[in-house]
């Protein structure tokens, strides 16, 4: 993240001081702006924000200011507008629920870990979700985007208590190298930029529930159907609105949520909001709440429930993983448009790295402050 920082004076419309503000200005590269009143660090944040819609009162300093929608990833004309007030109120949430925390949020380390060459992830939930971008088979350089093999992960996933592994792409590793090496992993493909069958979402909720630690979530990029599932899960959840899941989350992993994939969101918000409450119902009626075969009795899902390898099977009503053998999809385009971008603007915390060093079969996702020649 970027950040400047100014101050705004607010006058009504005699003329007359309103208030003083102090802002922060903070944008990540290209992806566009969301503005935080410092002041009080977001206490009556929309109070004060609602104010100034309502009395058209006067900025000093930015006559013609437009605040832009903050958007998806996708190429195409934006189809879904996520406003500044859905992103005052997404962190407003996650100060509630305790997904953010000023005190122990590290800069260093998100801007770390988030570069391609680091890793490519992001926290969405503390102690609950990663979303990252998808292993391959071996550490390399491809058009210019560094790949990882699922070596590359274990210290830190070990290290932050990962237990479980989500793939939603095309099998690009094989899950047995997660599986031995003492994680759960589990296959919910579905294509590109699509959104999830009822019976993909379900499944995804009913691992995240019962996992005992820490998930993973990937998919190609680790932007649209990574997304898209976990805000499945945060809207059941949380009771958060599909707009402020798809703000936190792409406040986190900015692009996260790609096309149609946030309208099937907004879709999907009454229900999951119904299973939800269902949900915490049993809990507060102190009902067990059993791990069980999921969807038992659906016939395109299956699980093979062993503890040395869980294997969801590919649902194949509309597509398989072969769909994406052959061909260059979204995801691929989005890893290279941020390799590319990343490469314009690096910081002072990432040195250069060769080619050689990602060959090596024992190349990990390096800690802040580790340099690699």
């Amino acid at each position: 993240l970027k950040y400047a920082t100014f101050n705004v004076h607010v006058r009504n419309s005699t003329g007359q001081l309103y208030q003083n503000y102090t802002w922060i200005i903070a944008w990540h590269n290209y992806f566009t702006v969301i503005l935080i009143i410092l002041k009080q660090f977001f206490k009556g944040v929309l109070e004060k924000y609602l104010q100034l819609l309502s009395l058209g009162l006067k900025w000093d300093n930015f006559t013609g200011l437009v605040i832009i929608s903050y958007r998806d990833a996708s190429f195409g004309t934006c189809s879904f507008h996520l406003t500044l007030l859905d992103c005052f109120h997404a962190i407003n949430k996650a100060l509630q629920y305790g997904f953010l925390d000023f005190n122990k949020f590290d800069v260093n380390e998100y801007e770390h870990y988030e570069r391609a060459e680091n890793g490519d992830f992001n926290w969405i939930i503390p102690n609950k979700f990663i979303a990252f971008s998808g292993p391959h088979s071996r550490s390399k350089i491809e058009n210019g985007y560094p790949h990882h093999a699922p070596e590359a992960y274990f210290p830190y996933f070990r290290k932050h208590k990962v237990t479980t592994i989500i793939r939603l792409n095309k099998k690009l590793y094989d899950a047995k190298r997660f599986t031995d090496a003492g994680f759960e992993h589990f296959d919910l493909f579905f294509a590109d930029g699509s959104t999830p069958t009822d019976t993909i979402v379900k499944t995804f909720l009913n691992i995240c529930e019962n996992a005992e630690g820490v998930i993973a979530v990937h998919c190609k990029a680790g932007l649209g159907r990574t997304g898209t599932l976990i805000a499945c899960y945060i809207m059941k959840h949380y009771r958060m609105t599909a707009a402020e899941t798809i703000a936190w989350i792409r406040i986190n992993r900015p692009g996260s949520v790609i096309g149609p994939q946030q309208h099937f969101l907004m879709d999907k918000q009454a229900e999951l909001w119904t299973e939800g409450d269902i949900f915490r119902a049993k809990l507060k009626g102190n009902h067990k709440i059993a791990v069980t075969r999921i969807l038992s009795g659906v016939v395109d899902i299956s699980i093979n429930d062993t503890r040395s390898r869980r294997t969801i099977q590919k649902d194949t009503e509309l597509y398989s993983d072969e769909d994406e053998t052959n061909c260059v999809t979204q995801g691929d385009k989005l890893r290279a448009l941020k390799s590319r971008r990343q490469a314009k603007a690096p910081t002072a915390e990432i040195s250069s790295i060769s080619v050689n060093k990602f060959k090596r079969s024992a190349f990990s996702v390096r800690e802040p402050g580790v340099l690699v020649s």
